[in-house]
């Protein structure tokens, strides 16, 4: 019984040293999935929010103004841990409110990018995230 005990700490053990260790990989930079030389400029209305660790997320749809087509944008934000810090709370982005947003496209070329800051357009209320890198302006 003593040996079955053993084995099964064991695992457990194991087990949680690899979730740890590939929690940690997952993990990405700033410049491995965000381009700073790609500024962005949107504007559009939040259709999600998802206030979850590692990253808070919130989604906007983006209207072209000549073909009249709608694009859903992912928005990354930094940590809510982060976010609460700058005065962020869950309900600082409410679903249907229009919002612009400077940020920093995705290098894979989809329909994300890492926002840099956030102003709600009914109130002028600028939100900032300092999960953003400004981009290198010293070249």
């Amino acid at each position: 019984m003593k040996t079955i005990l053993n084995k099964f700490v064991s695992f457990c053990l194991l087990s949680t040293s690899f979730l740890i260790y590939y929690s940690a990989l997952a993990h990405h930079a700033f410049s491995a999935q965000y381009d700073a030389d790609a500024p962005i400029h949107l504007t559009g209305v939040v259709v999600k929010v998802e206030w979850l660790n590692p990253h808070a997320y919130f989604y906007i749809d983006v209207e072209d103004p000549s073909t009249h087509a709608v694009t859903t944008w992912a928005c990354e934000l930094g940590s809510p841990v982060t976010m609460q810090r700058q005065g962020w709370t869950r309900e600082s982005l409410v679903l249907g409110e229009t919002v612009l947003i400077d940020g920093f496209k995705a290098r894979d070329g989809s329909k994300s990018l890492n926002a840099s800051s956030v102003v709600i357009e009914s109130t002028g209320q600028k939100l900032f995230s300092q999960q953003a890198r400004q981009p290198n302006t010293s070249k």
